[in-house]
């Protein structure tokens, strides 16, 4: 829906399915509800996760178009995508190969090529068009510093052809579509300031000569176009679970030109750790039982000195949980974000409101949208119906945005 501060929705993510098929159904069962109970009164934005599968499937135009006339008897729109998993998601083992394919593939580049075929033809004029996708490639999978680098040089080769076909749709249509690259734990570009590092070191050096050897423009021209078309995906549960400083990462942004895409609107799970052996085991135990197989929970644990550490997954930080130099964790893990506590544990939504306020100042981005993917693993007495969880989130979003 359009609010003041931009078109809010949540990411379809949170629906089971990868076919094009289970994808609709989802949207059909549950959309008309929560636009009932969210926009009554006036269109209301979808962000729209396909699979890899389900996107060969809805580029077939009477599927695209099935889906264009759902689209306007619903009184709805897609202005956001989610282009992040390429495959399962859900009631399957996720972990790393979230990642995967990675930036470095062809399957990635033909996958992200399709998504923005599609949005281009689901976008209302008037509209820019985002897409958020993988943060290059999960590091771990990368030994060395060097094959790190020959990977980052690879993908970022890739994101070039991706700029190129944006470029052209722009031409040819006159809608602004843009990537949206979302920096979370253990990807190749992990923290904003990662984010800000690359785009200056690898994507400018690499992207500038070539766009103005493509299209014929001035090197200003060409870095203007790499920034209207490259953006960041600001996940607020990825920066908060990093201890990063909004306020001082959103001034960066603005200095180096560099837009936010789009605002995912999610919290993170959080504790501060207790000195005394008793309290710590309580809070080792309440982790636990977020430690589920599907998804990766990584921890950014923040030592006396004020620096972190970095456990890959949920089980290697209950592993040191006995580590004194620590006095707190956060833990990717995608919690509603209308609540504060879950029991002896804390949730980062104040970095929700304080992202908010920012944006609302600022005026950062036209897209929000709420991303809480994890209903389905979390605790019974947390997990509401779908469908009411949903509304209740944008019901907290549009709150703060009143408030502020």
């Amino acid at each position: 829906m359009q609010t003041n501060s931009g078109h809010l929705t949540y990411c379809t993510n949170i629906h089971a399915g990868e076919s094009w098929k289970d994808h609709f159904a989802a949207l059909q069962l549950y959309f008309p509800q929560i636009k009932s109970s969210i926009s009554p009164k006036q269109p209301m934005g979808i962000g729209l996760r396909l699979s890899n599968q389900a996107s060969l499937e809805l580029e077939n135009p009477d599927q695209l178009n099935a889906f264009k006339n759902w689209l306007d008897q619903s009184d709805a729109y897609v202005f956001t995508m989610n282009g992040f998993p390429y495959g399962g998601f859900h009631h399957t083992r996720v972990k790393d190969q979230v990642h995967a394919p990675d930036w470095t593939t062809r399957d990635r580049v033909e996958y992200t090529l399709r998504m923005f075929g599609i949005l281009t033809e689901l976008l209302p004029a008037g509209m820019d068009g985002g897409i958020s996708t993988s943060p290059l490639t999960y590091r771990h999978w990368h030994a060395t510093e060097e094959q790190k680098k020959l990977v980052t040089k690879k993908a970022t080769e890739n994101i070039l052809e991706i700029i190129s076909d944006l470029i052209r749709i722009k031409k040819q249509t006159g809608k602004i579509l843009h990537l949206d690259i979302e920096p979370e734990p253990d990807g190749m570009l992990e923290t904003g300031t990662e984010f800000l590092n690359w785009y200056e070191s690898f994507l400018l050096p690499l992207g500038i000569p070539f766009i103005m050897k493509t299209f014929g423009v001035s090197e200003e021209e060409s870095a203007n176009l790499i920034r209207k078309h490259v953006c960041i995906c600001y996940d607020v549960c990825h920066f908060a679970i990093g201890y990063e400083d909004h306020g001082a990462m959103v001034k960066e942004f603005i200095k180096k030109r560099i837009r936010i895409g789009k605002f995912q609107i999610s919290a993170a799970l959080k504790s501060e750790m207790p000195t005394e052996k008793e309290n710590r085991i309580k809070i080792k135990e309440a982790f636990t039982h977020y430690n589920e197989p599907v998804y990766l929970h990584q921890v950014v644990a923040r030592k006396l000195n004020a620096t972190v550490l970095r456990y890959p997954d949920l089980n290697e930080a209950l592993n040191d949980f006995t580590n004194i130099d620590v006095v707190e964790w956060r833990a990717h893990y995608h919690v509603p974000i209308f609540e504060l506590n879950y029991g002896l544990l804390q949730s980062t939504n104040e970095d929700i409101k304080k992202v908010l306020a920012l944006h609302q100042q600022l005026g950062l981005t036209q897209h929000l949208e709420v991303e809480t993917y994890t209903w389905e693993v979390l605790s019974p007495e947390v997990r509401l119906p779908i469908e009411q969880s949903i509304i209740r989130e944008l019901e907290w979003v549009l709150k703060q945005l009143e408030i502020h």
